[in-house]
């Protein structure tokens, strides 16, 4: 069984800063990155910016400074909120690395060498705010200004001297491929969006621009430079030092487990980013899953409309790991969601503070008055006890099976579900009526402790700070933390100690609202 998974974020676009999509996409790929290492896999976990483009140049010229200064203070920003969000990635690529640069131009020279390159003209229209080109079915007008239906976002009319990929060879090698991979692309609305799109006819790519001068050069001709998709798609494999294929992060990690990006760019993902690969003789990623936006209000956030989420507010207000719960939660993974504060006020005070923090600190409190603070002794398991730590056991390869299929949901929903039963679990037993009887008080606190630890375990890759600090009750941490031991009910050792521990999650007063 191979035990390496890849996995990677779009690398955003740091014309301005970070936005609450911006951390959506980026929590997520850190739950993914962190539940496959707990369940024993080698994980590389790809995060960046994409920093040339027309967009780019326009904004630094505007501020009167270098774009790779302007870069440099952006992408600045990206970096920081990976710290801030508590990511887990093993990299952070910017497109204005040489490392970078090489593989693009050596990727370059492999379309060119195929034949799959051309010299012509382009005519047509180009969203710069997008760095897309659209086709004439694609925009519309609105307050006599040309726009993208899909984004909103004003295109230009373009004529400019440029290369061309031949995206329209590959159609029907694309649609055979879908076919043939039907896990491709997710969510299956995304797929068949993506079909319809291909079956309505692939017309080839201007893949160089000759109009501006932010972004790497075309080889042999410095005259143009590389389209800023084909540059930046190609993070995926030069964060992986191609085009030295023996190197051992290309022969560990590619083709990728999962590229998670936003609906937005998905066309860019699920069509020219295989199409590419496929011209070039590089083994297409295993999946691509385009998840929904975080709305404000009802519309996407961007900078234009002035409706931007700053999740650093919100952190600021009610903390990191709160966040990351309610983004994993309440939003139903593949659709659109949005941020509201008494939804989130609502996730803090009932799952956090009182179904997790107050199970951690009630059985702790009654395992130090009543068991010594440690472990107890003397057990025997009834049934129970065992109907409910075998809902861990039965459940063990459903839940691996929903998550490679980035069914974050089920998890979620599993966990919650069982924070309940477990609640429900301790009402039921009764342990300080059990004071007559030490071996069933015993067996009571320590299948609450096993259910705790199992649950910890589970939420670990959602809320990794908290789960640290609730690891201390039984002097673990996040390097002891092995999924496949939910399935163990013995794992705690009889008469170790356990130590009690503070609040894990303030309630969220709302009387003061």
């Amino acid at each position: 069984m191979d035990k390496n998974y890849y996995i990677t974020t779009p690398i955003y676009y740091p014309s301005a800063k970070p936005h609450m999509g911006h951390a959506y996409s980026s929590i997520i790929a850190d739950f993914f990155a962190r539940f496959k290492r707990i369940d024993g896999f080698k994980v590389h976990f790809l995060t960046g910016t994409d920093e040339h483009g027309l967009k780019i140049q326009r904004a630094a010229e505007k501020k009167n400074i270098d774009p790779l200064k302007f870069c440099d203070e952006i992408s600045k920003t990206f970096r920081n909120l990976s710290t801030i969000l508590n990511l887990s990635n093993t990299d952070f690529i910017r497109t204005t690395e040489e490392r970078h640069k090489k593989s693009v131009q050596h990727l370059w020279k492999e379309l060119e060498k195929n034949d799959d390159i051309y010299l012509s003209k382009y005519s047509g229209w180009y969203s710069v705010s997008d760095e897309a080109f659209y086709n004439d079915d694609e925009i519309t007008d609105k307050d006599k200004i040309k726009i993208s239906i899909s984004s909103g976002s004003k295109v230009e009319w373009i004529e400019e001297e440029s290369y061309f990929f031949r995206l329209s060879k590959w159609q029907n090698k694309l649609l055979n491929y879908y076919e043939n991979n039907k896990d491709f692309i997710s969510p299956k609305s995304r797929k068949n969006e993506v079909i319809s799109f291909v079956k309505s006819g692939l017309k080839d790519l201007s893949i160089s621009r000759r109009t501006f001068s932010w972004g790497i050069k075309v080889p042999g001709n410095s005259e143009h430079v590389i389209y800023v998709w084909l540059d930046a798609l190609t993070n995926y494999i030069s964060g992986l030092n191609y085009p030295n294929i023996d190197d051992e992060l290309y022969k560990n990690f590619w083709p990728a487990s999962v590229h998670l990006i936003g609906k937005d760019i998905l066309r860019f993902h699920a069509v020219y980013w295989p199409a590419f690969l496929m011209a070039a003789k590089i083994p297409l990623p295993t999946k691509v899953y385009g998840h929904g936006w975080i709305l404000s209000g009802d519309e996407k956030m961007s900078k234009s409309k002035g409706n931007i989420l700053d999740p650093l507010d919100i952190i600021k207000t009610y903390g990191v790991d709160q966040l990351r719960y309610y983004l994993i939660k309440e939003v139903s993974f593949g659709n659109d969601g949005n941020i509201s504060k008494n939804k989130l006020e609502d996730c803090i005070n009932s799952d956090l503070a009182n179904n997790y923090g107050n199970l951690c600190q009630r059985v702790t409190a009654f395992a130090e008055k009543n068991c010594s603070s440690t472990i107890p002794k003397n057990i025997k398991f009834n049934d129970n006890d065992i109907k409910i730590l075998n809902r861990f056991t039965d459940n063990l390869e459903n839940l691996r099976n929903e998550i490679d299929k980035q069914n974050i949901n089920y998890y979620i929903d599993f966990i919650v579900k069982l924070l309940f039963e477990a609640n429900k679990y301790f009402n039921d037993q009764e342990p300080w009526k059990k004071k007559d009887d030490t071996q069933r008080l015993n067996t009571i606190v320590y299948t609450s402790l096993e259910i705790i630890r199992k649950i910890s375990f589970m939420l670990y890759p959602i809320i990794p700070h908290s789960i640290n600090k609730a690891l201390n009750i039984f002097n673990l941490n996040e390097n002891d933390i092995d999924f496949s031991s939910i399935g163990i009910h013995d794992y705690l050792k009889q008469g170790d100690p356990i130590n009690k521990i503070g609040i894990l999650f303030k309630k969220i007063d709302r009387n003061n609202d």
